[in-house]
């Protein structure tokens, strides 16, 4: 069985947590807390693992791999049902757009360390940080929103019609984010109704952050309370 060490608060871990689960995949879950301890993820140990000290990690077999996108690159290869992709080249040209306006735009600046390398080094402001934060999303956002507006390809529930692709895997970490940090979703309606859609399904509700091993008792999903355990 696969073995995937996360965060459950890690948008790049809740990514690659639904795509494992839209595939239907098993995997035995390593918890590495970013901030106990001075952050699990600088040890000895996972450092062996992961180079770059971040998560996630899928340990497949003999196969270690990193950094989100080429874990669902990888996934989809080599177990390509049900995909994460669309079919047409064009499709999956737009999936890939859209997924990476959420990964390589907007998240990378918004990330642990650099919002940790923000408040060391140039103490900022808790209230600096949040409009830090918010102006990346905003940015991504507006930029997203308009791209789905005006795309022949979304006419259904989801980024790419009535499939579930890459795109949304991508985007509901980042909304997630954008809540926790308190941003209003009004400006972005076709953003909020696909992540309405995405969370009606269990594949998605099952990798949100609420309801992973790791996570502490007080952010637990209510029915999941008293039922945690550690992979």
């Amino acid at each position: 069985m696969m073995q995937l060490y996360s965060y459950y608060r890690s948008s790049s871990s809740y990514r690659v947590r639904i795509a494992l689960n839209h595939k239907g995949l098993g995997y035995n879950y390593h918890g590495i807390h970013l901030l106990k301890n001075g952050g699990e993820q600088h040890t000895p140990e996972y450092k062996a693992l992961n180079p770059q000290e971040q998560v996630p990690t899928l340990i497949d077999g003999p196969f270690s791999l990193t950094q989100s996108m080429a874990i669902m690159e990888y996934l989809e290869e080599k177990y390509p049902q049900p995909p994460l992709l669309p079919k047409d080249l064009e499709q999956r040209a737009y999936v890939r757009q859209l997924s990476l306006i959420s990964v390589a735009d907007i998240h990378p600046l918004n990330n642990l360390k650099v919002l940790t390398h923000l408040m060391d080094e140039f103490r900022i402001s808790q209230e600096q940080k949040t409009a830090w934060y918010h102006k990346w999303i905003r940015q991504g956002f507006d930029a997203m929103e308009k791209l789905l507006n005006r795309s022949p390809f979304r006419t259904g529930s989801y980024c790419c019609g009535d499939q579930i692709t890459m795109a949304d895997m991508c985007l509901v970490p980042q909304v997630y984010n954008a809540r926790r940090y308190e941003l209003s979703m009004d400006t972005w309606p076709i953003i909020s109704s696909i992540e309405h859609n995405c969370l009606k399904l269990k594949t998605f509700l099952d990798a949100s952050p609420e309801h992973q091993p790791d996570t502490p008792e007080d952010h637990r999903a209510p029915f999941l309370k008293g039922h945690a355990s550690n992979g």
